[in-house]
């Protein structure tokens, strides 16, 4: 029921807002966020494996948009899926390249990789253009504000439907195996170095998807949009939300677009709040936000549950 009331809140909001270009802005980005976050906690909160570049992932995926777009008339869906597949072969070279590693030496590979894709993007002006940038045409079915809008949410929804459906898989249950003990996941059989490849390529591909549509709504790409600040945040944004569930990255994004919105107009304060949420978070709900509603969730039971209670009395 409540997935109802969000997808008809989604639909009639352009219309709420009367199509203003600040607010759909908001709501993108905020459901953009939030599909990097559900991606990044494939590795993370369900695989154990500690990523701080994501947002190099981000990168490839607007300039793979933004690259094609500009120097091949290829149809706009096949660039847009490329843009995931483009990011997904840099994961899979990181991950052969990094799999036998684990906990802060794995972290530390992937912080030099997202340093290192924004410092490519600055010096690679053939192909990037440098600090110019890339303009990216909106694709012709999508030249209208609204059927823009309406492709970006459509695409959200599909990534973070199929997100929902590998982790509630028997791939998500192998990915929890390996992150609670790798030498018992390995002794029942599972081939751990395939799976945790497996998590960097999965993760990877949605992350340049996000990062594709990125590209399209701004219509604009430059090697200064994801700094290495941004893996920081979206770390932030699963540890806030929760990483031991699929929802808890999503409220955690939610959450860090909702903050900048009311403290902008204050100087130098967005980041001050956004660390103090991190900590009083981390303090009082270690869990993060979405145990605030499995608590409540558990207190009020269902009216199955009721129902049963009433026969057995």
């Amino acid at each position: 029921m409540l997935l109802i009331l969000i997808v008809l809140f989604l639909g009639i909001f352009p219309f709420l807002v009367k199509q203003s270009d600040y607010w759909l802005t908001f709501l993108v980005m905020m459901g953009i966020y939030a599909l990097v976050a559900v991606a990044l906690n494939i590795m993370i909160g369900y695989g154990g494996l500690i990523s701080i570049g994501h947002a190099g992932f981000l990168m490839i995926g607007t300039y793979t948009v933004a690259i094609l777009t500009d120097k091949f008339n290829l149809p706009f869906i096949l660039i847009f899926l490329l843009s995931g597949f483009m990011a997904a072969l840099v994961g899979l070279l990181i991950a052969l390249s990094a799999i036998k590693l684990s906990g802060h030496f794995l972290a530390v590979v992937t912080l030099g990789f997202g340093l290192s894709i924004p410092v490519i993007a600055m010096n690679w002006n053939s192909l990037t253009n440098g600090y110019s940038g890339i303009l990216v045409p909106r694709p012709t079915l999508l030249e209208n504000k609204l059927y823009l809008y309406y492709f970006i949410i459509l695409s959200l929804l599909i990534f973070l439907t199929f997100i929902y459906n590998i982790l509630k898989s028997n791939i998500g249950r192998v990915f929890n195996a390996i992150k609670e003990s790798e030498i018992a996941a390995r002794s029942s059989g599972i081939n751990t170095t395939y799976y945790k490849g497996m998590m960097f390529v999965l993760s990877s591909f949605f992350t340049g998807i996000a990062g594709g549509l990125y590209a399209y709504w701004i219509g604009f790409v430059g090697p200064t949009d994801f700094p290495i600040t941004t893996s920081f945040l979206l770390l932030a944004m699963i540890v806030v939300g929760g990483m031991n569930s699929f929802y808890g990255p999503i409220w955690g994004a939610v959450l860090f677009s909702m903050i900048p919105h009311f403290t902008d107009k204050f100087t130098g304060i967005t980041n001050i709040v956004i660390g103090l949420t991190l900590v009083l978070v981390i303090l009082i709900r270690p869990n993060g936000l979405v145990s605030i509603f499995d608590r409540f969730r558990l207190k009020v039971p269902t009216k199955k549950v009721e129902s049963k209670l009433e026969r057995s009395a």
